[in-house]
Parts: C-alpha cells; structure tokens; sequence
C-alpha cells in the first residue's frame, strides 16, 4: 500500500501528478488520521497540537528551504522528520536578489514610472543620471548559505567587495563580520539571505539601518520578519538610508501601504524563488526527500533541531 501524502497547498498539476505516481494524494485537506507525510510550506504553523492531532504522521517536507513555522524540537519529540529543499532555489533566488539590487541603486521603478507618464527624467534628472552604481560598492550580505554564496559569487562580478554575517564562519574568501551592526558599518548594501526564525526577528533595526547609511541600500529575500518595518519605514522618510527593495513582508500577501507606498523602494510578490526551473528543481527534491524516507534511507535534505 503506497504511503499517503497531504498537500497542504496547490503546487502545480505537473509536480502533483509526479506525487501522485508514487503515493496516494490525501483527498480530505482537512484529513489527520492516516496521512503518512505532509507536503507544505515552511510558514505552516505545525506546533505540538499539530503532532498531536497527526497521529500517523511520519516526515514533513517543505516546499523550498524556509521551516520557520515548523516546531522541529516537537516534531522530533513526536517520532517526526522534517525536510526542505534547501539550495534547490538558490540561483533563481540569487538572480532575484542581484536584480533588486539593481533596480534600487539604479532607480529603475523610478525611471520606468516617469517614462510612461511622459516625463522622460522628470524635473530633477540628477538622480537618475548620477546614482552611484555597483562597481566599488562594499556589499554585506546576511547568510552565506547557499543562497547567500550564489550572492556573492554574483556580485563579485560586478567588482564589488564582498562581506557576511553567518551564524558560524564560513570557508570562503569573504571578511566574515560578528554582528550584523558590525556588518552594516562596513558595507554600502545589506542583502538579508539568511534563515529566519525567532532568533533573528526584527535583526536589522533602527541602529543597523544608521550605521548602513544616507547612500546605503537593503534588499531582502529572507523573510520579512528579518526588517523591523517601522524603523525602515522611517529610515526611508528621513534619509537615514537611501533605498530598499523587498521582495518578502512581516504581512503577506498585504503589507502595509505605507512602506509600499515610499518612493525610495521597490517592492515585489515573493516571487524570488518563483522561475519554472526552480519550481521544478523543488518538486524533484520533495519527491526525493519523501521517496528516501520511504525507503529507509537518509533524508537528502534534513532538518534538524
């Protein structure tokens, strides 16, 4: 009898119908008896009531490297492995990153906006045609996992310098920075690539965002909960920093109009991980990860607590 798998949300028909030639698909989303493993996302809240309403549940993937809603420490104490697919999404999210990078240095939303209105540079063209670019820039990036390395190794080509936060040193060429205040003092741009959880909410605050700077830029593809939103919000108004670009949010799918509305950002959907190679690439890594389990063998991709 095949294993019975949850999808807790639609993934695409390709990847369910691939699902669905090894294991029998749960028909009942609101089904807890008898459901072997769980497909998700990682801001899924599965908590000790969770487990305790899943008694036959054995492994949770989640769909892409985030697992900040799973309570790992429970899941294990209730005889549950946890999985991701961690690095699957890395070069499509780190294309992604290089892009907002991009667009906030250089102004593009802004050109683009004053282009279709017929504005061509507007009344003070001096922003555009004088914006600093990124040869030169001290670019620190928070996380040097795989997203973050794609990062770098990205921008490294642009002539930038390269410097990183990481919970512990990494074996790579760039300076490795303590804290990320320590971090932003240095560096000209903050990209946040690192795994959020608890542990790091709200990590880059008022104090950080000063220390980046009046020409300083943040980009986020981490979780928005990495950003306290007043503090950039703020920083924003006053020029304490001068630009960011979010592609994630504390809100989803509604942030807060008064940080979307700013000027000085450009904001995007969460869809950073979002091309069809890397949707794929995850699908295969999830089946990967389940089919491994089922066979007795070591999780491709685990997590632990």
């Amino acid at each position: 009898m095949k294993p019975n798998v949850l999808i807790t949300l639609p993934l695409g028909k390709a990847f369910e119908q691939k699902l669905a030639e090894r294991y029998t698909i749960a028909s009942d989303q609101n089904a807890k008896k008898g459901v072997d493993a769980v497909v998700t996302v990682g801001t899924m809240i599965a908590d000790k009531a969770y487990f305790d309403s899943m008694p036959d549940l054995k492994l949770i993937c989640c769909f892409g490297s985030g697992y900040e809603g799973i309570d790992v420490k429970a899941a294990e104490a209730h005889g549950v492995r946890v999985a991701n697919t961690v690095g699957a999404n890395a070069s499509t999210v780190a294309d992604f990153a290089v892009a907002l990078l991009l667009a906030s240095i250089r102004k593009v939303v802004t050109g683009d906006q004053l282009t279709r209105a017929g504005k061509w540079r507007g009344e003070n063209p001096a922003p555009l045609l004088f914006a600093r670019g990124l040869t030169g820039r001290k670019i620190g990036i928070v996380g040097m996992g795989a997203i973050g390395r794609k990062i770098a190794e990205r921008l490294s080509a642009f002539e930038a310098e390269i410097g990183y936060h990481n919970r512990s040193k990494k074996d790579v060429a760039y300076s490795c920075f303590e804290t990320p205040l320590e971090l932003a003092t240095w560096a000209d741009v903050l990209v946040l690539a690192h795994r959020a959880d608890e542990t790091n909410r709200h990590m880059i605050n008022a104090e950080v965002l000063e220390a980046l700077g009046p020409t300083g830029h943040v980009v986020n593809i981490s979780r928005g909960s990495a950003i306290d939103e007043d503090a950039l919000i703020a920083a924003l108004k006053n020029g304490t920093i001068a630009g960011a670009a979010l592609d994630v949010f504390e809100d989803e799918p509604t942030p807060r109009t008064d940080l979307t509305s700013l000027p000085n950002i450009v904001v995007t959907p969460h869809i950073g991980g979002g091309t069809s190679e890397a949707i794929v690439a995850m699908g295969d890594t999830v089946i990967a990860n389940l089919d491994a389990f089922f066979a007795g063998k070591p999780l491709p991709n685990p997590v632990t607590a």
